[in-house]
């Protein structure tokens, strides 16, 4: 069937792809270290050139760079012989890219660069080139056949750069302590960037929260569950630290003749699962997946003192800001 021969065709696509990507790997030499320091030591921003299926690389490249910590911006190299060029600063480097190293767009523009000693880093197959000759820093990439049957369309190859790229970006990264405060900083939207909200903007606080005494009676326990609607009940001491929790499951494995009268204390799981306030949401997520759980009481940092619950829903509704 044709389906099957299709699918065989991308598997074996990916096959050429992952080859590449390991000839890579043991081809890697100390060029590549050079160039994650000449790109940290750099004082202004990281310009990726390119053009074709490079130019697209780049473009990813490019964006992977400032949203982890490294200012960096595209240029077409067409563009560049059109007034772009005016974009680049002296104190700017350059990463250009091109599988034969011999594209014509970016003479003029490694010539611009030569003329005011900004550094270039390449990445290219072709160590000969013209554009490895001109540049500070080769990272070279291995002769690998393309996926293409006809090995023309850049498909291997384009594979190998971006891997390459994405690596140096995530060691720079890496050098500049980018956490995940700086992260949401530069990416506020999204789910990328609501996973990163403080619990503090979601969760329910104060009387919204299901909390009763560790001397009351199951009686009690209940209505606070049903009026709270999380599925569950915080158990508090007398210096209001949460000693407990009372779930639903714990209602059916505990019910029998006087159930309503038992106390709280004598029902509830001890050492609830809790999340410091100040976490972000994606934590809380991680957690309550771990855990199977679906609602988790946010306590005050480094005490047992509840300050809120959030409920796995309230983490889903981020989809729609």
């Amino acid at each position: 069937m044709q389906s099957k021969k299709d699918m065989e065709i991308v598997k074996d696509t990916i096959r050429n792809e992952i080859e590449g990507l390991s000839a890579l790997l043991s081809s890697m030499d100390d060029s590549v270290g050079k160039s994650v320091e000449a790109l940290y030591k750099n004082k202004g921003k990281i310009i990726v050139i390119g053009i074709g299926k490079s130019g697209h690389i780049g473009k990813k490249i490019s964006a992977t760079l400032s949203s982890t910590g490294s200012p960096s911006q595209y240029i077409n190299c067409a563009e560049a012989n059109h007034g772009d060029l005016g974009m680049i600063e002296n104190d700017d480097i350059i990463l250009a890219l091109s599988k034969s190293g011999e594209t014509n767009e970016m003479v003029n523009i490694l010539n611009y660069a030569k003329r005011r000693n900004i550094k270039i880093i390449s990445i290219t197959c072709n160590k000969n080139s013209f554009l490895s000759k001109n540049s500070n820093l080769t990272c070279l990439l291995p002769e690998i056949s393309e996926a293409c049957k006809l090995n023309l369309a850049p498909t291997t190859s384009t594979t190998m750069m971006l891997a390459l790229g994405d690596g140096l970006a995530i060691a720079l990264m890496i050098r500049k302590n980018f956490k995940q405060a700086d992260f949401k900083e530069l990416h506020p939207g999204g789910m990328l960037g609501h996973s990163l909200l403080e619990v503090n903007n979601l969760m329910h606080t104060e009387k919204d929260m299901p909390i009763i005494s560790d001397n009351s009676n199951m009686r009690e326990a209940l209505i606070e569950m049903t009026s709270k609607r999380f599925g569950c009940v915080g158990i508090v001491d007398k210096n209001f630290q949460l000693v407990g929790i009372i779930t639903d499951g714990d209602l059916r494995r505990n019910i029998k003749e006087n159930f309503l009268e038992f106390r709280a204390d004598k029902v509830m799981t001890k050492n609830p699962i809790t999340l410091n306030g100040g976490s972000n949401i994606y934590d809380a997520i991680l957690l309550m997946n771990k855990s199977k759980i679906t609602a988790l009481f946010i306590t005050k940092k480094l005490t047992k003192i509840p300050v809120g619950i959030l409920h796995i829903h309230d983490c889903l509704k981020i989809r729609n800001k």
